[in-house]
């Protein structure tokens, strides 16, 4: 099951890994009082999102970078235990036709665990990092994050995102796309800004209404235009709209994204500056924005955060399974007797299953959420449910925890479909299919959404077994629910679970 943080104490090193686009990133901290100190940082420029093709496969040569690159974050991770650590990767990888493929390499090469994560998530992410790193306000913030494959904006107050938005956009994929064998005219920086253009005024209107008070960048190629921003203009404090401007001329004067084409370019960042720049500006024009600031923090320090949030009892992923059961209008008296029952059950059997509190996290957000479908319609609630949360953005959650999610509530009754757990990575089929056995057995015990539900006297378990102790009187009382029970016998059999009936 994913990862999950138990308490932290003083000392404790904590480290977040971020498989961007363009760069690979790993930041180590130190908990201290509440907060990350950071002890270390490593870059790679990796550039994936250049190795991926028009069929979505990642060639040679940008794989062996990446996972040569994991290697090397893998020696600094070691020792660090797998709920210290969380490692993401981002929209080259979202891309990926296969991504298993490649995540089963890269998670052997870093030695830990990678979730893929949305882009709506990883603006939640990127807001916790810069959110904590500044000064506290009462006023809307902007945030901009310039990726390699993709860049996110945000809009928030305090510590909290109100307003997400990933658009498919990034200075790799930008630079390759619209600049061509680095070839760099008037005419096709107009074509570049009008085509992004575009996608931003999806939610261009929306932004300006919500207003922002102050706005920052949080990536290296917003960190970067500002250095040349100031060598441009010695006095100059972030990045206005003639900074950008004056970036546009020298490099259209240049001709291509040379080394020297712009003061303090480095060799490094001048193959994909242009695409930078081009999405910059037409975020300027699209948005309103007079000057943006760049933050030091990003993703990795909002991972960093998110492990202690886990830690302190603010999991995001609770939150968001609460909220989307009440949008759907799900019972919560009955979702509360389901999620009882059910961790009744967990707790007798989670030695013999080799059951961690992963799995009884995901237990008890599927018993919250089981019944969501019943707000499309009772026929295949089950399945509509499974839509849902596999198509939501769910706050805190990778694409593989929603996978696993929906695949549990979406085989909480009826035939099992097997085939949803071999969609999920192998070492997640197993305890999301008993994981599911245990939510079917509770959905079935609370049939009758009575108060009065009785709780079996005994739970037994062994390796592949779950015996149920019930009193005797509660089998002459509830006849539905124990033909149910023994015609139950099947579908948990094909989950890999005995059930074995007694009386007490």
């Amino acid at each position: 099951m994913p990862a999950c943080t138990t308490s932290l104490r003083d000392g404790d090193l904590l480290a977040a890994v971020d498989l961007g686009s363009n760069s690979f990133h790993m930041v180590v901290a130190r908990y201290e009082q509440g907060a990350p100190r950071l002890i270390d940082r490593l870059r790679e420029s990796v550039r994936l999102a250049a190795g991926l093709r028009a069929d979505g496969t990642l060639d040679p040569a940008h794989r062996a970078l990446a996972l040569n690159c994991l290697a090397r974050f893998g020696q600094r991770l070691a020792g660090l235990p797998p709920e210290r650590v969380r490692a993401v990767a981002t929209n080259t990888v979202r891309r990926l036709r296969a991504p298993q493929a490649f995540l089963r390499l890269a998670e052997r090469a870093l030695g830990h665990t990678i979730e893929v994560v949305s882009g709506r998530e990883e603006a939640r992410l990127i807001w916790q990092g810069v959110s904590h790193a500044l000064p506290s306000s009462r006023s809307n913030r902007l945030v901009i994050d310039v990726g390699g494959g993709s860049t996110e904006f945000i809009i928030g107050r305090g510590l909290e995102p109100r307003l997400t938005e990933s658009v498919q956009i990034g200075c790799v994929a930008s630079t390759l796309r619209f600049f061509p064998n680095g070839r760099i005219t008037r005419r096709r920086w107009q074509h570049a800004i009008d085509e992004i253009g575009v996608q931003l005024q999806q939610f261009a209107a929306e932004y300006r209404k919500a207003g922002w008070h102050e706005a920052w960048g949080a990536s290296g190629t917003i960190k970067a235009l500002a250095a040349i921003a100031r060598e441009i203009d010695d006095g100059a404090r972030g990045l206005t709209v003639d900074a950008l401007a004056v970036m546009r001329e020298l490099l259209i004067r240049a001709g291509a994204a040379r080394e020297n084409a712009l003061p303090g370019l480095s060799r490094e960042r001048a193959p994909i500056v242009a695409g930078g720049i081009v999405i910059v500006q037409a975020a300027f024009a699209a948005l309103g924005i007079e000057r943006l600031d760049a933050s030091d923090s990003s993703m990795r320090e909002g991972l960093l955060w998110d492990l202690i949030g886990r830690a302190a009892g603010r999991d995001p992923r609770a939150a968001s399974v609460l909220a989307l059961a009440r949008r759907y209008g799900a019972e919560g008296a009955q979702a509360a007797r389901v999620a009882g029952i059910a961790d009744q059950l967990f707790q007798a059997v989670r030695q013999k299953w080799a059951l961690d509190e992963n799995a009884r996290d995901v237990l008890s957000w599927a018993a919250r959420v089981h019944e969501i479908g019943l707000s499309i319609a009772h026929s295949q609630h089950h399945r509509h449910a499974g839509y849902i949360l596999r198509h939501s953005d769910l706050a805190g959650f990778s694409r593989e925890q929603q996978q696993v999610l929906a695949a549990v509530v979406e085989n909480h009754r009826r035939k099992p479909a097997l085939a949803l757990f071999a969609e999920l990575p192998a070492r997640l089929r197993e305890p999301a299919a008993r994981v599911t056995a245990l939510l079917r057995l509770a959905v079935l015990l609370c049939r009758a959404r009575a108060t009065d539900t009785p709780k079996p006297r005994r739970i037994e378990a062994g390796a592949n077994t779950i015996r149920l102790v019930l009193p005797r009187g509660w089998w002459r009382s509830h006849p539905l629910t124990l033909a149910d029970l023994q015609a139950e016998r099947d579908s948990l059999q094909a989950l890999g679970v005995r059930l074995v009936l007694a009386r007490a």
